[in-house]
């Protein structure tokens, strides 16, 4: 049983240059559920430096839309997806985790930093246990794969000062030089 388990866990992420910001998208359908989740999430957020908005959309399924609606701005680094799905008698359940988590997938494959909260589990005490801040934290450690994401995102999109050619509007010319005259 994975809860017997010992887990290896990245150490947090620290920002030297701007600090993030972050979406966090909730979907409330478990209300209390997604609280303890959002209280997680908001905790890894404020403890690495970053900021963070909240928004709720109807279920897990809206997630990945209202992220690609905000991606459509400049004004997120990254984004936290949380909710829950707890099984039920029909196989909407399949649907909602299948579809949710393959959404948010394919926005990673996009280049999104997206850590993925959302719960998918057999029945309400899992998802308890897996939601509250104080025990599992499964809300801060969607934030900090999220974080992590944007760290990573950042050190490969980071200029490399140097590398490659110079507009000509910055071209020096050296004494003696001519404008227009080809170096021979």
């Amino acid at each position: 049983m994975a809860a017997n388990e010992a887990h290896y866990t990245l150490p947090p992420v620290t920002f030297t240059d701007s600090r993030p910001h972050l979406l966090i998208v909730r979907a409330p359908y478990y209300k209390d559920i997604a609280d303890n989740l959002l209280t997680g999430a908001r905790g890894a957020i404020a403890a690495a430096g970053a900021t963070c908005d909240v928004v709720d959309v109807p279920g897990a399924l809206e997630i990945p839309t209202a992220i690609r609606l905000a991606g459509n701005s400049d004004k997120y680094d990254g984004f936290v997806a949380l909710g829950c799905v707890i099984r039920g008698e029909t196989s909407h359940y399949d649907t909602v985790c299948n579809d949710s988590s393959r959404g948010l997938t394919l926005l990673g494959l996009k280049g999104y930093c997206i850590g993925n909260g959302i719960l998918t589990v057999e029945n309400r005490t899992q998802a308890e246990v897996r939601a509250e801040a104080s025990g599992q934290n499964k809300g801060g450690g969607a934030a900090d794969a999220a974080l992590h994401l944007i760290a990573l995102s950042r050190k490969f999109t980071k200029p490399t000062g140097g590398i490659g050619f110079r507009p000509s509007s910055e071209n020096i010319l050296i004494a003696g030089d001519e404008p227009g005259k080809d170096i021979a």
